[in-house]
């Protein structure tokens, strides 16, 4: 599939997970974690209230939320929007995909209703992707309907990508009156020149989609400010009607762990990256960069980990074994959550080696803000969302130059007094800013204005 928010890590049950602690515990600092988190409650229960009143006159508020790309609860972003709407009085069923850990047609978490069905593995040229898109929708409307009669639901939640889910919106919102919502979760334009860079006819095809997919809704949800530009340029949207919800880090589930200096391997750093891994997300630079670091600054005192799973695994541990880089590097896969922070708490320094694209640059990635919740200092290109996002808690490459990679993630590995400090900055930004509390109450906010539009 084209995406970008595919979390390709297992969960724990939030209520199982203990918060990572805010940077520094006393004087000022504390004083302003707790008024940030009071902001946040505060803001939340006005949101919540406000949602409320709009729909006292009505015994039930049903969504169907619709995501294609990754398995519920395993795509955080839904995970975090669907619970929220939960907590906040909703009927909430999802209909995704099946995938590893997830392989029930139908679950009950939480008070969410999550109905899975099958699809072809990932297509990689247009036959593929039409088999796979082809599947997704017929079973998208079986599951919808079987929803309808015995769920019901009032709004259309639809997570991109693909840009094909408004077809399912449309039947529904013309025949039944129901609600349309586009969550944009990835630019598929911007996407698809990454991955196969070129445009031609299905980029074009791509930017008519968009295009219809944002004049069936009747509320949009972008990720960041970059995306909000989109649905108002090219969406052509009313700015009142759409909301950016942050796809921040849920503080209920990341959490700092006891390091595990097995993970070293004998080593005296980590370095660790946590993803997707495939063409965009630039793991071939990554490889570089470490043959830089052993080759040209004879450096053998790093071991560098590679968490999760994609459409490049294959090719990039063909490439890693090419620069004979097996003992520096470390392949996990999908991992469940405790493993996954041990080696985010272990790792020294984080890599984010997004590659340099019209879609990365406008793109917020999540496993940056995984990083920052943590107190991990950075290394990534110069990507413009990248830098909203992590600010001073990162140090920045310029244009895909991969010896400059290398060398920043030696310039911050000898600089403990300079980790520590970028990786407090980051880990309060997220406290403070960019954290899931804070995107709850604009998610909130875009479901009032919605029910609004409905009464």
């Amino acid at each position: 599939m084209l995406t970008l928010f595919r979390n390709d890590r297992s969960a724990s049950e939030p209520d199982q997970a203990v918060i990572a602690k805010p940077p520094g515990a006393t004087g000022a600092t504390r004083e302003q974690y707790e008024l940030a988190c009071s902001d946040v409650d505060v803001r939340l229960v006005d949101a919540a209230q406000a949602a409320q009143s709009v729909m006292n006159g009505s015994a039930r508020r049903r969504v169907l939320i619709i995501v294609e790309n990754l398995p519920v609860p395993f795509d955080r972003r839904v995970w975090s929007e669907a619970s929220t709407l939960a907590r906040h009085g909703y009927e909430v069923s999802i209909i995704c995909p099946k995938g590893p850990q997830a392989t029930a047609s139908f679950e009950l978490i939480e008070g969410i209703a999550v109905y899975r069905h099958w699809l072809p593995k990932e297509g990689r040229g247009v036959l593929g992707y039409l088999a796979e898109y082809s599947a997704a929708l017929f079973w998208e409307f079986a599951l919808s309907l079987k929803i309808l009669v015995t769920r019901g639901f009032d709004v259309i939640h639809a997570c991109n990508p693909p840009d094909l889910i408004f077809v399912v919106g449309a039947f529904y919102k013309f025949l039944f009156g129901k609600s349309f919502i586009f969550d944009q979760h990835d630019i598929s334009p911007e996407l698809y020149e990454a991955k196969f860079g070129r445009r031609g006819l299905l980029w074009r095809a791509m930017v008519l989609l968009e295009r219809v997919t944002f004049a069936l809704a009747d509320v949009s949800i972008a990720t960041n400010q970059s995306y909000r530009s989109i649905a108002l340029e090219r969406g052509r949207m009313n700015p009142d009607r759409v909301f950016v919800v942050r796809s921040g880090p849920n503080l209920a589930r990341v959490r700092s762990l006891p390091s595990d200096p097995a993970w070293k391997k004998g080593r005296k750093f980590l370095v660790a990256y946590v993803g997707v891994i495939g063409k965009q997300e630039g793991l071939d630079l990554l490889l570089q960069s470490i043959s830089h670091i052993r080759g040209e600054r004879n450096r053998d005192d790093v071991q560098f980990v590679i968490v999760g799973n994609g459409p490049e695994l294959d090719e990039v541990k063909k490439l890693a074994a090419a620069l004979e880089l097996d003992e520096l590097v470390t392949f996990t896969g999908r991992v469940d959550d405790a493993t996954l922070f041990t080696i985010l708490s272990t790792a020294d320094v984080c890599a984010n080696p997004d590659r340099p694209s019209a879609m990365n640059d406008k793109s917020t990635m999540i496993k940056v803000m995984e990083y920052m919740a943590l107190g991990k200092p950075i290394v990534q290109f110069d990507l413009t969302e990248g830098r909203v996002s992590a600010g001073e808690s990162s140090l920045y490459v310029q244009n895909a130059d991969t010896a400059e990679f290398g060398d920043k993630i030696l310039e911050l590995l000898d600089d403990p007094v300079r980790r520590d400090r970028m990786g407090a900055f980051g880990q309060k930004r997220v406290y403070d800013v960019l954290a899931w509390d804070h995107g709850a109450v604009s998610l909130l906010s875009a479901y009032k204005k919605l029910f609004d539009l409905r009464h």
